[in-house]
């Protein structure tokens, strides 16, 4: 009988390894799958006078070939890869949008400047002033299709962020499940491993690190503890919570993510979601897509606010004062959802050369009313409630009135709507006010060689005596002063000090004399009636397009948005480089895992060669233990 049972031992482990090696073979090309192998041990031997007689072999159970430590480091790995290919093929799509030489800003800003140009060369034709027309139709219109596809990719990302919210709850379910399958599982057969359970667990975590960061936590019973972001509990056992989609408290315009325990949905910090295809995404909304938009927006805002104030400072072809060219919309403002609804604030562009590409937040502690800058932080504050006369004011943006409560906000978007609601004012081409609203002469009779400049008109607000009659005339004797005589404020101003080329300013305009005048010199300013060939409003008004009046004076218009395609462009290079990188990584990591726990179809046909010859001595073993049990019957 000793032989026989070590035989059937033999044979049972030769079986065993047979099936595993079949398991192995038939798994190859699972996803997650980990090589099996059968562990053996040797019976406990027979004690015998003449020694310890063995009694074959035990299965003691079968086992993954897995290493956690390179599973851990495929998952920290990953997760960051994914967040750098989702932002990569996120941010791709702007830099495309921006970098066209045909669908990009450019053209159409040059286009519009040539059509300025082109009133300035000729300021009383009427098919001149028309082309300008139309092309601030046309740049008006490309700011509009920038700025819907950059509204579309904003809409794109919040559908993603709701799907990859439903792929996370449904993968967090299938671990909790398969935690309770295990454990039963486990329980139920003394301890050994459930090797597929297992398998399918880790492959639902690297699935799940894919999306968000994904830490995991093994507990003595065999569950795991799942964790995301930065520490927010997903799986805790056997039980799962969930993530909610939902619309952002401060922004309706995003969706947010809240963690549901219990009745409850408690909102999670954007920042606390890092990591994975969704960490990715949320970079891209809040960080390369906001500032773009913004960027954009600001550019608009600031185009349209500048060459308003220049061109109400004209004259048209009606002798009536320039209005404003473009129209431009106001600061967009969202109150919180905890905020009373009677709550308001009054928000306003003071100064547009100082308007960042940042979104603000004011707020109210009770004590102190504060403005505060979201791309850094920064903040300014007052114990006193802004008002029209004292405003709360940040990078030339004004609150002017506040009726909040302790502990409420609001959302300042500044330059959002920018792009978006910019439009042409003026379709008359008679109203383009191409010419100034004053001019100067110098009377016939002047016995001296001097000189007087155009007048140039003071920045707005302009004065109501602009264009008040106003006469210059030098003392006889001449001693080198003269008197200035009209209406307006301070006038009239007699005795004034002769200084050559200094500035003369009375009723908002500005003008300079030059040379020796002689006395009795008369010099006059008057409003510049039939001036339909001026062109000097016009003229300054070309000169804005190299003018340098965005980021507080420090870039032009199109420098400004060759600085944002510039930024874009190099971020995008920055994430395609740092994308292939740790895909690298990945690919390596994963090949690593796969030396040590794949299947080798090779390595797995010898060894079915091997099994099957010890399955064959085995039964060769069975088969002589019972011949000689056959052989000693016949003696008995």
């Amino acid at each position: 009988m000793g032989i026989l049972s070590t035989g059937i031992t033999g044979l049972n482990a030769a079986q065993a390894n047979l099936l595993t090696t079949s398991h192995n073979i038939t798994n190859a090309d699972t996803p997650g799958y980990t090589r099996q192998q059968v562990l053996q041990s040797t019976s406990t031997p027979l004690s015998t006078g003449t020694g310890f007689i063995g009694r074959g072999v035990n299965v003691t159970t079968v086992q993954r070939i897995h290493n956690q430590f390179l599973t851990t480091q495929l998952l920290q790995v990953q997760t960051q890869s994914s967040q750098l290919e989702s932002h990569y093929n996120q941010i791709k799509q702007i830099d495309n949008l921006f970098a066209d030489p045909v669908s990009g800003l450019s053209p159409a800003l040059q286009n519009f400047f040539s059509g300025v140009n082109d009133v300035a060369a000729n300021p009383s034709s009427a098919p001149s002033r028309q082309a300008m027309i139309s092309n601030a139709e046309a740049l008006v219109s490309r700011f509009h299709s920038l700025d819907q596809r950059l509204s579309e990719m904003q809409e794109g990302a919040n559908t993603e962020v709701r799907t990859h919210v439903n792929e996370i709850n449904s993968l967090s379910k299938q671990i909790s499940e398969l935690n309770r399958n295990i454990l039963l599982t486990e329980g139920s057969t003394g301890g050994h491993p459930a090797n597929d359970m297992l398998d399918q667990r880790d492959e639902m975590i690297n699935q799940l690190s894919k999306l968000i960061n994904t830490d995991v936590v093994k507990q003595r019973d065999g569950t795991i503890n799942v964790f995301i972001g930065t520490g927010q509990a997903l799986v805790v056992g056997t039980q799962s919570m969930s993530l909610k989609a939902m619309t952002s408290p401060d922004n309706p315009q995003e969706v947010a993510i809240g963690l549901v325990t219990g009745n409850k949905t408690i909102l999670l910090p954007e920042n606390q979601i890092q990591g994975g295809s969704l960490g990715g995404i949320l970079n891209f909304r809040n960080e390369s897509l906001s500032e773009t938009q913004n960027s954009l927006g600001r550019i608009a805002l600031n185009l349209a606010q500048t060459f308003n104030a220049q061109h109400r400072l004209g004259l048209d072809l009606n002798g009536a004062l320039g209005t404003d060219f473009f129209s431009t919309p106001a600061p967009q403002v969202f109150s919180s959802t905890g905020n009373n609804p009677a709550s308001s604030i009054s928000a306003s562009i003071g100064d547009v050369g100082a308007l960042t590409n940042s979104d603000y937040q004011f707020s109210y502690d009770g004590a102190n009313y504060t403005l505060t800058r979201l791309s850094d932080n920064n903040s300014i504050n007052s114990a006193v409630a802004p008002s029209v006369g004292s405003p709360l004011t940040m990078d030339g943006v004004s609150i002017t009135n506040a009726a909040i409560n302790a502990t409420e906000s609001f959302l300042i978007q500044p330059t959002i709507n920018g792009a978006k609601s910019i439009s042409v004012n003026i379709s008359d081409t008679a109203k383009i006010a191409a010419a100034a609203p004053v001019r100067t002469e110098a009377a016939l009779t002047n016995a001296g060689n001097a000189t007087i400049n155009q007048a140039s008109v003071n920045p707005l607000p302009i004065d109501p005596n602009l264009q008040q009659p106003v006469t210059i005339t030098f003392h006889t004797p001449y001693d080198g002063q003269f008197d200035v005589t009209g209406t307006g404020t301070g006038l009239p101003a007699n005795n004034q000090v002769y200084t050559e080329d200094a500035d003369i300013s009375f009723n908002g305009w500005t003008t300079q004399i030059r040379g020796t005048p002689a006395a009795g010199d008369v010099f006059t300013i008057e409003p510049n009636n039939n001036g339909n060939a001026d062109n000097r409003n016009a003229l300054l008004l070309a000169g804005l397009q190299t003018q340098k009046t965005v980021s507080g004076g420090t870039a032009s218009f199109q420098a400004s948005y060759g600085e944002m395609v510039s930024l874009i462009g190099n971020k995008t290079r920055e994430l395609e480089v740092t994308s292939k990188a740790q895909a690298n990584l990945v690919t390596q990591t994963e090949q690593s895992i796969q030396a040590i726990s794949g299947v080798n179809l090779n390595e797995e046909a010898a060894n079915l060669l091997r099994y099957q010859h010890a399955f064959q001595a085995s039964s060769k073993v069975i088969q002589i233990s019972s011949s000689l049990f056959e052989s000693i019957l016949r003696i008995g």
